[in-house]
């Protein structure tokens, strides 16, 4: 509750990239309305997301988005009934970011309503927080995507650890050029997570990248370019293309060195409380290899809905509560920041 007794409702903004999304959440957890807007059958036709493109229809989308989530939440006098504007201000696309926040900050001053700057994979450490009243820190947060790899120690909300990260390529993005070379669209994951599950993920041995280190960081570029190599020798032959044999093997190798160096933080923390989040959470090869690697050690599990793995407004609006309730604050000086780290 905020002051006087007034609900607490944070306006949460999300535009790093390709999906435009607004939400409004009362306190921390509590998810009044959510609407977005997605652009992937706009950006399919050129095999990933490009920047120009998505920036404008981030434009075209997010005032008609912010009508429809603030009638969906009840709200007709937003500068009296909400108490937080929340807004991604990066890492991402620049042009994205750049209108998720200028719009916030019209907001913020038409309303009057407060403002902070959201971090991008603070929102995504959140995806399972907005969910799960039982989540507390200390835990182990994977943040795994078309955009990320990283391995977070979170010790408290807003103190995180990097404990690792990828040398080049994110998980997703190597989903996603596998995909293309083998012509079966845009974003890659789903469709081979689809077709892995018709598949024998030991039909071919691909390599698994940085298995022998003993340091929890990935590299996917090799495993990316091992997979291309391979599916250039199958086609190469002229016969019938094992293509689920492959995906499924290629999955296989993906969650295999997640899970190698989820198994590393783990135990060289001590902490046995593990979130998963990020676009790639929701694929059934890694969530079936989490769940049985809790059941058998005895690690505490939190998975969000497959609707909050990738980008949200819920986690921003949760993240935003959260820094906000910490005491942290942005005026109309915030600006987007790509690379901006909270570590």
């Amino acid at each position: 509750m905020a002051e006087g007794g007034k609900r607490f409702l944070t306006l949460g903004i999300e535009s790093s990239c390709d999906d435009t999304a607004l939400a409004v959440l009362e306190g921390g957890h509590g998810l009044l309305a959510e609407v977005i807007s997605s652009q992937i059958d706009s950006h399919s036709v050129y095999g990933g997301v490009v920047p120009e493109l998505a920036s404008r229809m981030h434009q075209e989308a997010i005032l008609p988005l912010l009508e429809s989530v603030l009638a969906k939440a009840g709200i007709g006098e937003p500068a009296k009934e909400l108490s937080l504007i929340a807004v991604t201000s990066g890492p991402g696309l620049m042009g994205s970011l750049l209108v998720g926040v200028m719009t916030a900050k019209a907001l913020s001053q038409g309303w009057g309503v407060p403002l902070i700057g959201v971090n991008h994979l603070e929102g995504h450490i959140f995806a399972n927080a907005a969910v799960s009243e039982e989540l507390k820190p200390p835990f182990i947060s994977l943040i795994v995507s078309g955009g990320h790899t990283e391995v977070v120690l979170v010790r408290a909300f807003g103190d995180y650890e990097l404990l690792g990260s990828t040398r080049d390529d994110a998980a997703g993005e190597a989903y996603d050029k596998v995909s293309k070379v083998l012509g079966l669209g845009y974003p890659g994951g789903p469709i081979i997570d689809r077709l892995a599950a018709d598949g024998d993920p030991n039909a071919f041995q691909l390599p698994l990248p940085l298995a022998s280190t003993k340091e929890i960081e990935f590299s996917f570029s090799g495993l990316k370019t091992a997979a291309m190599t391979l599916i250039g020798k199958e086609t190469a032959l002229g016969e019938e293309f094992p293509l689920a044999d492959l995906c499924a093997s290629f999955q296989k190798a993906v969650v295999d060195s997640l899970m190698g160096k989820i198994k590393l933080a783990v135990k060289r923390t001590g902490v046995k409380r593990l979130t998963v989040s990020g676009g790639v959470a929701a694929n059934s090869g890694l969530r079936a290899a989490l769940a049985e690697y809790s059941r058998d050690r005895g690690v505490e599990l939190f998975l969000p809905p497959r609707g909050m793995c990738t980008d949200n407004a819920v986690m921003i609006a949760a993240a935003g509560y959260s820094s906000y309730m910490r005491g942290n604050r942005s005026d109309l000086h915030l600006s987007p920041n790509p690379s901006w780290s909270i570590w």
